[in-house]
């Protein structure tokens, strides 16, 4: 068994808005279909890190989900800013049940324990450089990432997931920083970066914690292994 990560897979298999005309991500759906089958087994867990469906409802993202079950592993979904189909973690949870998706779970304020690692995370917030932080959603953003880490069972390595980066252009959202320290994170994986953005993210040690970009066209939509 093992586990990989890998987000922004931006799926539209049931929304009329295809990445396809985008550079790099011409035939992206069959790519990561390809890439998972191959890397992942049944017995495997990914977490794939936010951005996950256009869809706007969970109707309409069902198309999207059910591409996602059909592949191989147990899936857990963390929040991107682009998931407006994101509802209640109940409602979420029983809309898979009632439609048979046995394999994807959510990360909403828990972790799950896969491989001697629990997998903490929260969507996280993004600020554009030189502009303030708006501190009500980074506050809400930090209890969710603290809640969930809090959620670890003892003697686990707690390794932390965000959608977005926690670190960019020189710039830090501390709060998100100091809670993944407090709770001796020393692995984080983030997305949300896309083209030319990669180019600018911190992929390295910072105080402490290894931070790596895991959005899917960066990946060449090859999901992460987690050694």
């Amino acid at each position: 068994m093992a586990v990989y990560t890998m987000a922004d897979l931006h799926l539209s298999l049931g929304a009329d808005k295809s990445m396809d005309i985008f550079p790099g991500w011409e035939g992206y759906v069959q790519r990561i279909q390809r890439h998972w089958q191959k890397l992942i087994s049944p017995e495997d867990t990914i977490l794939v890190g936010g951005d996950i469906s256009w869809g706007m409802t969970l109707e309409q993202s069902l198309p999207d989900f059910r591409f996602i079950e059909a592949l191989p592993g147990q899936k857990y979904l963390l929040k991107g800013n682009h998931d407006y189909w994101w509802t209640t973690k109940s409602k979420m949870e029983r809309f898979f049940a009632e439609h048979g998706l046995g394999t994807l779970h959510i990360l909403h304020n828990n972790c799950a324990v896969a491989e001697g690692k629990a997998l903490c995370g929260t969507r996280g917030w993004m600020f554009e450089a030189g502009q303030p932080h708006d501190q009500k959603i980074v506050q809400r953003e930090a209890q969710r990432l603290a809640a969930s880490l809090a959620s670890a069972p003892e003697g686990v390595e707690k390794i932390a997931f965000l959608h977005y980066p926690p670190v960019y252009l020189g710039q830090t959202i501390p709060e998100f920083l100091r809670i993944m320290q407090e709770h001796g994170v020393r692995r984080c994986y983030y997305g949300h970066l896309h083209g030319a953005a990669c180019k600018s993210a911190f992929q390295g040690e910072y105080e402490g914690i290894t931070m790596r970009l895991v959005s899917g066209d960066h990946l060449g939509f090859r999901p992460v292994f987690i050694e």
